[in-house]
């Protein structure tokens, strides 16, 4: 008899390890969405289509990774303006880098590298740049953007499930993005590649840090990482401001006596 409930037991322990599991297993798949049922979620967890849509210009300030050893981080200021104009300024021992896109146009002034002249944007950094999201990110109002979007699945990005978004925008350029199964916020975004050791190397850009702010929530550190490699760069935002008033010659062609001048 003894044996007989010892079994008993066991049959017993093995069923509920075995429902334990499989409730286990089904409680870490995802739900079963559409690409725009995660690009809603996404938008809400983020704050809402309505505050998004009555953001005009957003103001970025902290730290940016300049690499070296030991790895030097330089204040930076980051303008972004409806119109896909931004304007980017990094500080360096008193000297300050300026670089401006206009929408269409860009340019530059690169006082670190001796260079105080206003240089103009490459084709291919014309490219990236006419290529980037707008101010609000690439899913908030994506149709209107003529951004299609696709659902490829789910994987799992650094442990957790995330659904897995394909983005082709109207000028034919793709993207990844991943999207968390919890928070429905950003985890990861599909970066520009870069050359390293002369190779070009996959990158990707990781979310982090959440904060709500005025009802906008919005990742405080951006980490980029490189495919193969041990190189990462972070930007660590201290201050995001939404609606600072920002006039279009902000983002026209620098002034040369920009180059010697402390960001503000």
């Amino acid at each position: 008899m003894f044996r007989k409930v010892l079994f008993g037991c066991g049959l017993a322990f093995t069923a509920a390890a075995a429902f334990a599991a499989t409730t286990s297993q089904a409680a870490d798949t995802p739900a079963a969405m559409t690409a725009a049922q995660v690009v809603d979620r996404n938008v809400a967890a983020r704050g809402g289509l309505t505050a998004w849509r009555t953001v005009d210009t957003l103001t970025m300030s902290g730290q940016l990774d300049a690499g070296g050893k030991p790895n030097v981080e330089l204040p930076f200021v980051m303008k972004l303006k409806r119109g896909h104009k931004s304007r980017l300024e990094l500080s360096f021992r008193d000297q300050t880098a300026v670089q401006v896109y206009d929408g269409a146009q860009g340019w530059k002034v690169r006082p670190f590298l001796n260079r105080n002249e206003v240089e103009p944007y490459t084709p291919a950094e014309i490219k990236v740049a006419a290529a980037s999201e707008e101010l609000d990110g690439p899913l908030v109002d994506y149709a209107k953007k003529g951004t299609k979007v696709e659902l490829l699945g789910t994987e799992k990005v650094e442990g957790e499930n995330a659904y897995k978004l394909r983005l082709s925008s109207k000028t034919g350029t793709h993207r990844t993005i991943w999207i968390d199964a919890k928070t429905f916020l950003e985890r990861k975004i599909e970066g520009e590649p870069k050359k390293i050791d002369g190779k070009m190397r996959v990158a990707s850009v990781y979310f982090r840090e959440f904060k709500t702010e005025n009802g906008l929530t919005t990742p405080r550190v951006l980490e980029t990482v490189y495919e193969g490699t041990k190189v990462s760069r972070k930007m660590k935002i201290a201050k995001v401001v939404v609606n600072e008033t920002m006039q279009d010659a902000l983002f026209q062609k620098p002034q040369v006596a920009l180059a010697g001048a402390p960001a503000r």
